[in-house]
């Protein structure tokens, strides 16, 4: 993409309302526009953002071998009557009637209207284990939405429902599930920690929340340092095997983490006090194992060995993806703009010209340009006719890992100067040894 031609409205000033890093760096980013209270537009580099955020979840669940559906939106008042959540949830449901005067809703989540499609057609325990999960639009009507996308009405969500014969099934699942969260947040460049919490209106009693550590996060939360060591990495998990999944989370799960909703000072001065830490956490998924409360509620059961209805145990899966992209420019990020990891930058690399309009430092560009388009990566060229000065600001601002600068002095050498943005480090290589290690880094990223 070349800048003269994309979408980009960067802002200068710091926006009055945005309160938070990520609110005032992804509105001054062009990323966003509120088009009202907790409700907003996303333009082409938050939409790109998001969209990598969304892949990365599909290949983890993928692999786990999770299956993905569409769901609609806007559901019927009468699928949360049978589950007798209806008038239970509250206030941050946004509830509506159609032109027949039916009860709708906009959807907060969906367990009820999964357990529908699942009783309408799954009979037999031998269909059994089964994962449904989608990424939609959600609602939930805050009562004072802020902090731009980390407190929105609106948001983006992965949701997902696992369907199981027996307890012990189901909380495989639930390990399952944590795995793969633990290697989409890491492949996203985010260390999140799974952390005990409450079940809220979901229900059920297994529960873990993963939280990002910023100080701007809305829940205290109380761990052991130790937790903080702790990688995925590139380890080759089985899904299937059910103490590999069990000793991860244990291995994870085993040190104090908790919210300040379950936290217990009792067992938290147990840890070594020069481990002991209270922080801020943002929170950016939840698992749960909930039983069989909303397939007794309604009726979802399958035809047991035994030959007798059965109902299924279930939980449920979230990941807070619009939400995830505010918690990783508030975990990365510095006074210039955001810090993309590399596996979730919208664009790969940034080329700056240093003088738009040089017959040489145009044409060094667009061959620069075309081999990395080649190797199949994005990168944006910042083809303007503006100061060098201003093109630097833009590519902090908006955060890509590196850059390529362009210049005919630099050219009368042979050279190009690559910076990584994290670092801020530069060395001056050939256009295509540029290129090469370019190309290797995310090569090994991917």
């Amino acid at each position: 993409m070349r800048l003269s031609r994309y979408f980009l409205p960067v802002l200068k000033e710091n926006p009055s309302e945005a309160q938070i890093v990520s609110h005032r760096l992804m509105l001054r980013a062009g990323m966003i526009k509120q088009a009202s209270a907790g409700i907003y537009s996303w333009l082409p580099l938050g939409f790109k953002v998001l969209r990598k955020l969304e892949n990365i979840i599909h290949e983890e669940q993928a692999r786990a071998g999770h299956i993905a559906i569409q769901m609609p939106i806007i559901q019927s008042a009468d699928l949360w009557r049978e589950s007798g959540r209806y008038d239970d949830y509250g206030q941050e449901m946004l509830r509506m009637k159609d032109r027949h005067d039916r009860d709708m809703l906009f959807t907060p989540t969906a367990e009820e209207l999964v357990t529908d499609i699942f009783r309408g057609h799954v009979n037999s325990y031998k269909d059994l284990p089964l994962t449904l999960y989608q990424i939609q639009w959600k609602f939930r009507d805050e009562i004072r939405p802020r902090f731009g996308v980390m407190r929105g009405r609106e948001f983006y969500m992965k949701d997902g429902y696992n369907f199981d014969l027996t307890k012990e099934d189901a909380l495989h699942a639930y390990n399952r599930h944590l795995v793969t969260y633990l290697r989409t947040y890491e492949r996203m460049g985010l260390q999140a920690l799974p952390m005990r919490a409450d079940s809220g209106p979901i229900g059920g009693d297994n529960t873990h929340e993963f939280l990002v550590l910023a100080d701007t996060g809305e829940s205290e939360v109380f761990y052991d340092s130790a937790v903080t060591d702790l990688t995925f990495g590139d380890r080759q998990i089985d899904y299937d095997d059910r103490a590999q999944c069990q000793a991860i989370l244990e291995e994870f799960t085993s040190k104090y983490a908790r919210t300040d909703e379950t936290h217990d000072e009792g067992l938290f001065n147990q840890i070594p006090e020069e481990r002991r830490r209270v922080a801020r956490g943002i929170e950016v998924g939840q698992i749960f194992y909930f039983g069989t409360k909303y397939s007794e509620a309604m009726g979802a059961t399958v035809q047991g060995p035994d030959g007798k209805p059965t109902p299924v145990h279930m939980g449920s899966h979230g990941i807070g993806v619009s939400r995830l992209v505010g918690a990783i420019i508030e975990a990365s990020h510095d006074d210039k703009g955001i810090i993309w990891p590399e596996g979730v930058t919208p664009f790969h690399c940034g080329i700056v010209n240093l003088k738009q309009g040089d017959e040489e430092a145009d044409a060094a560009c667009d061959k620069i340009y075309g081999a990395l388009t080649a190797l199949g990566l994005e990168p944006l060229y910042d083809d303007r006719n503006e100061r060098a000065g201003g093109k630097f600001a833009t590519m902090d601002l908006i955060g890509l890992p590196w850059r390529i600068t362009v210049g005919p002095r630099g050219l009368k050498n042979g050279v190009v100067e690559l910076t990584c943005r994290r670092t801020g480090e530069s060395e001056e290589l050939s256009p295509e040894a540029a290129v090469t290690k370019i190309a290797e880094i995310y090569e090994l990223v991917g």
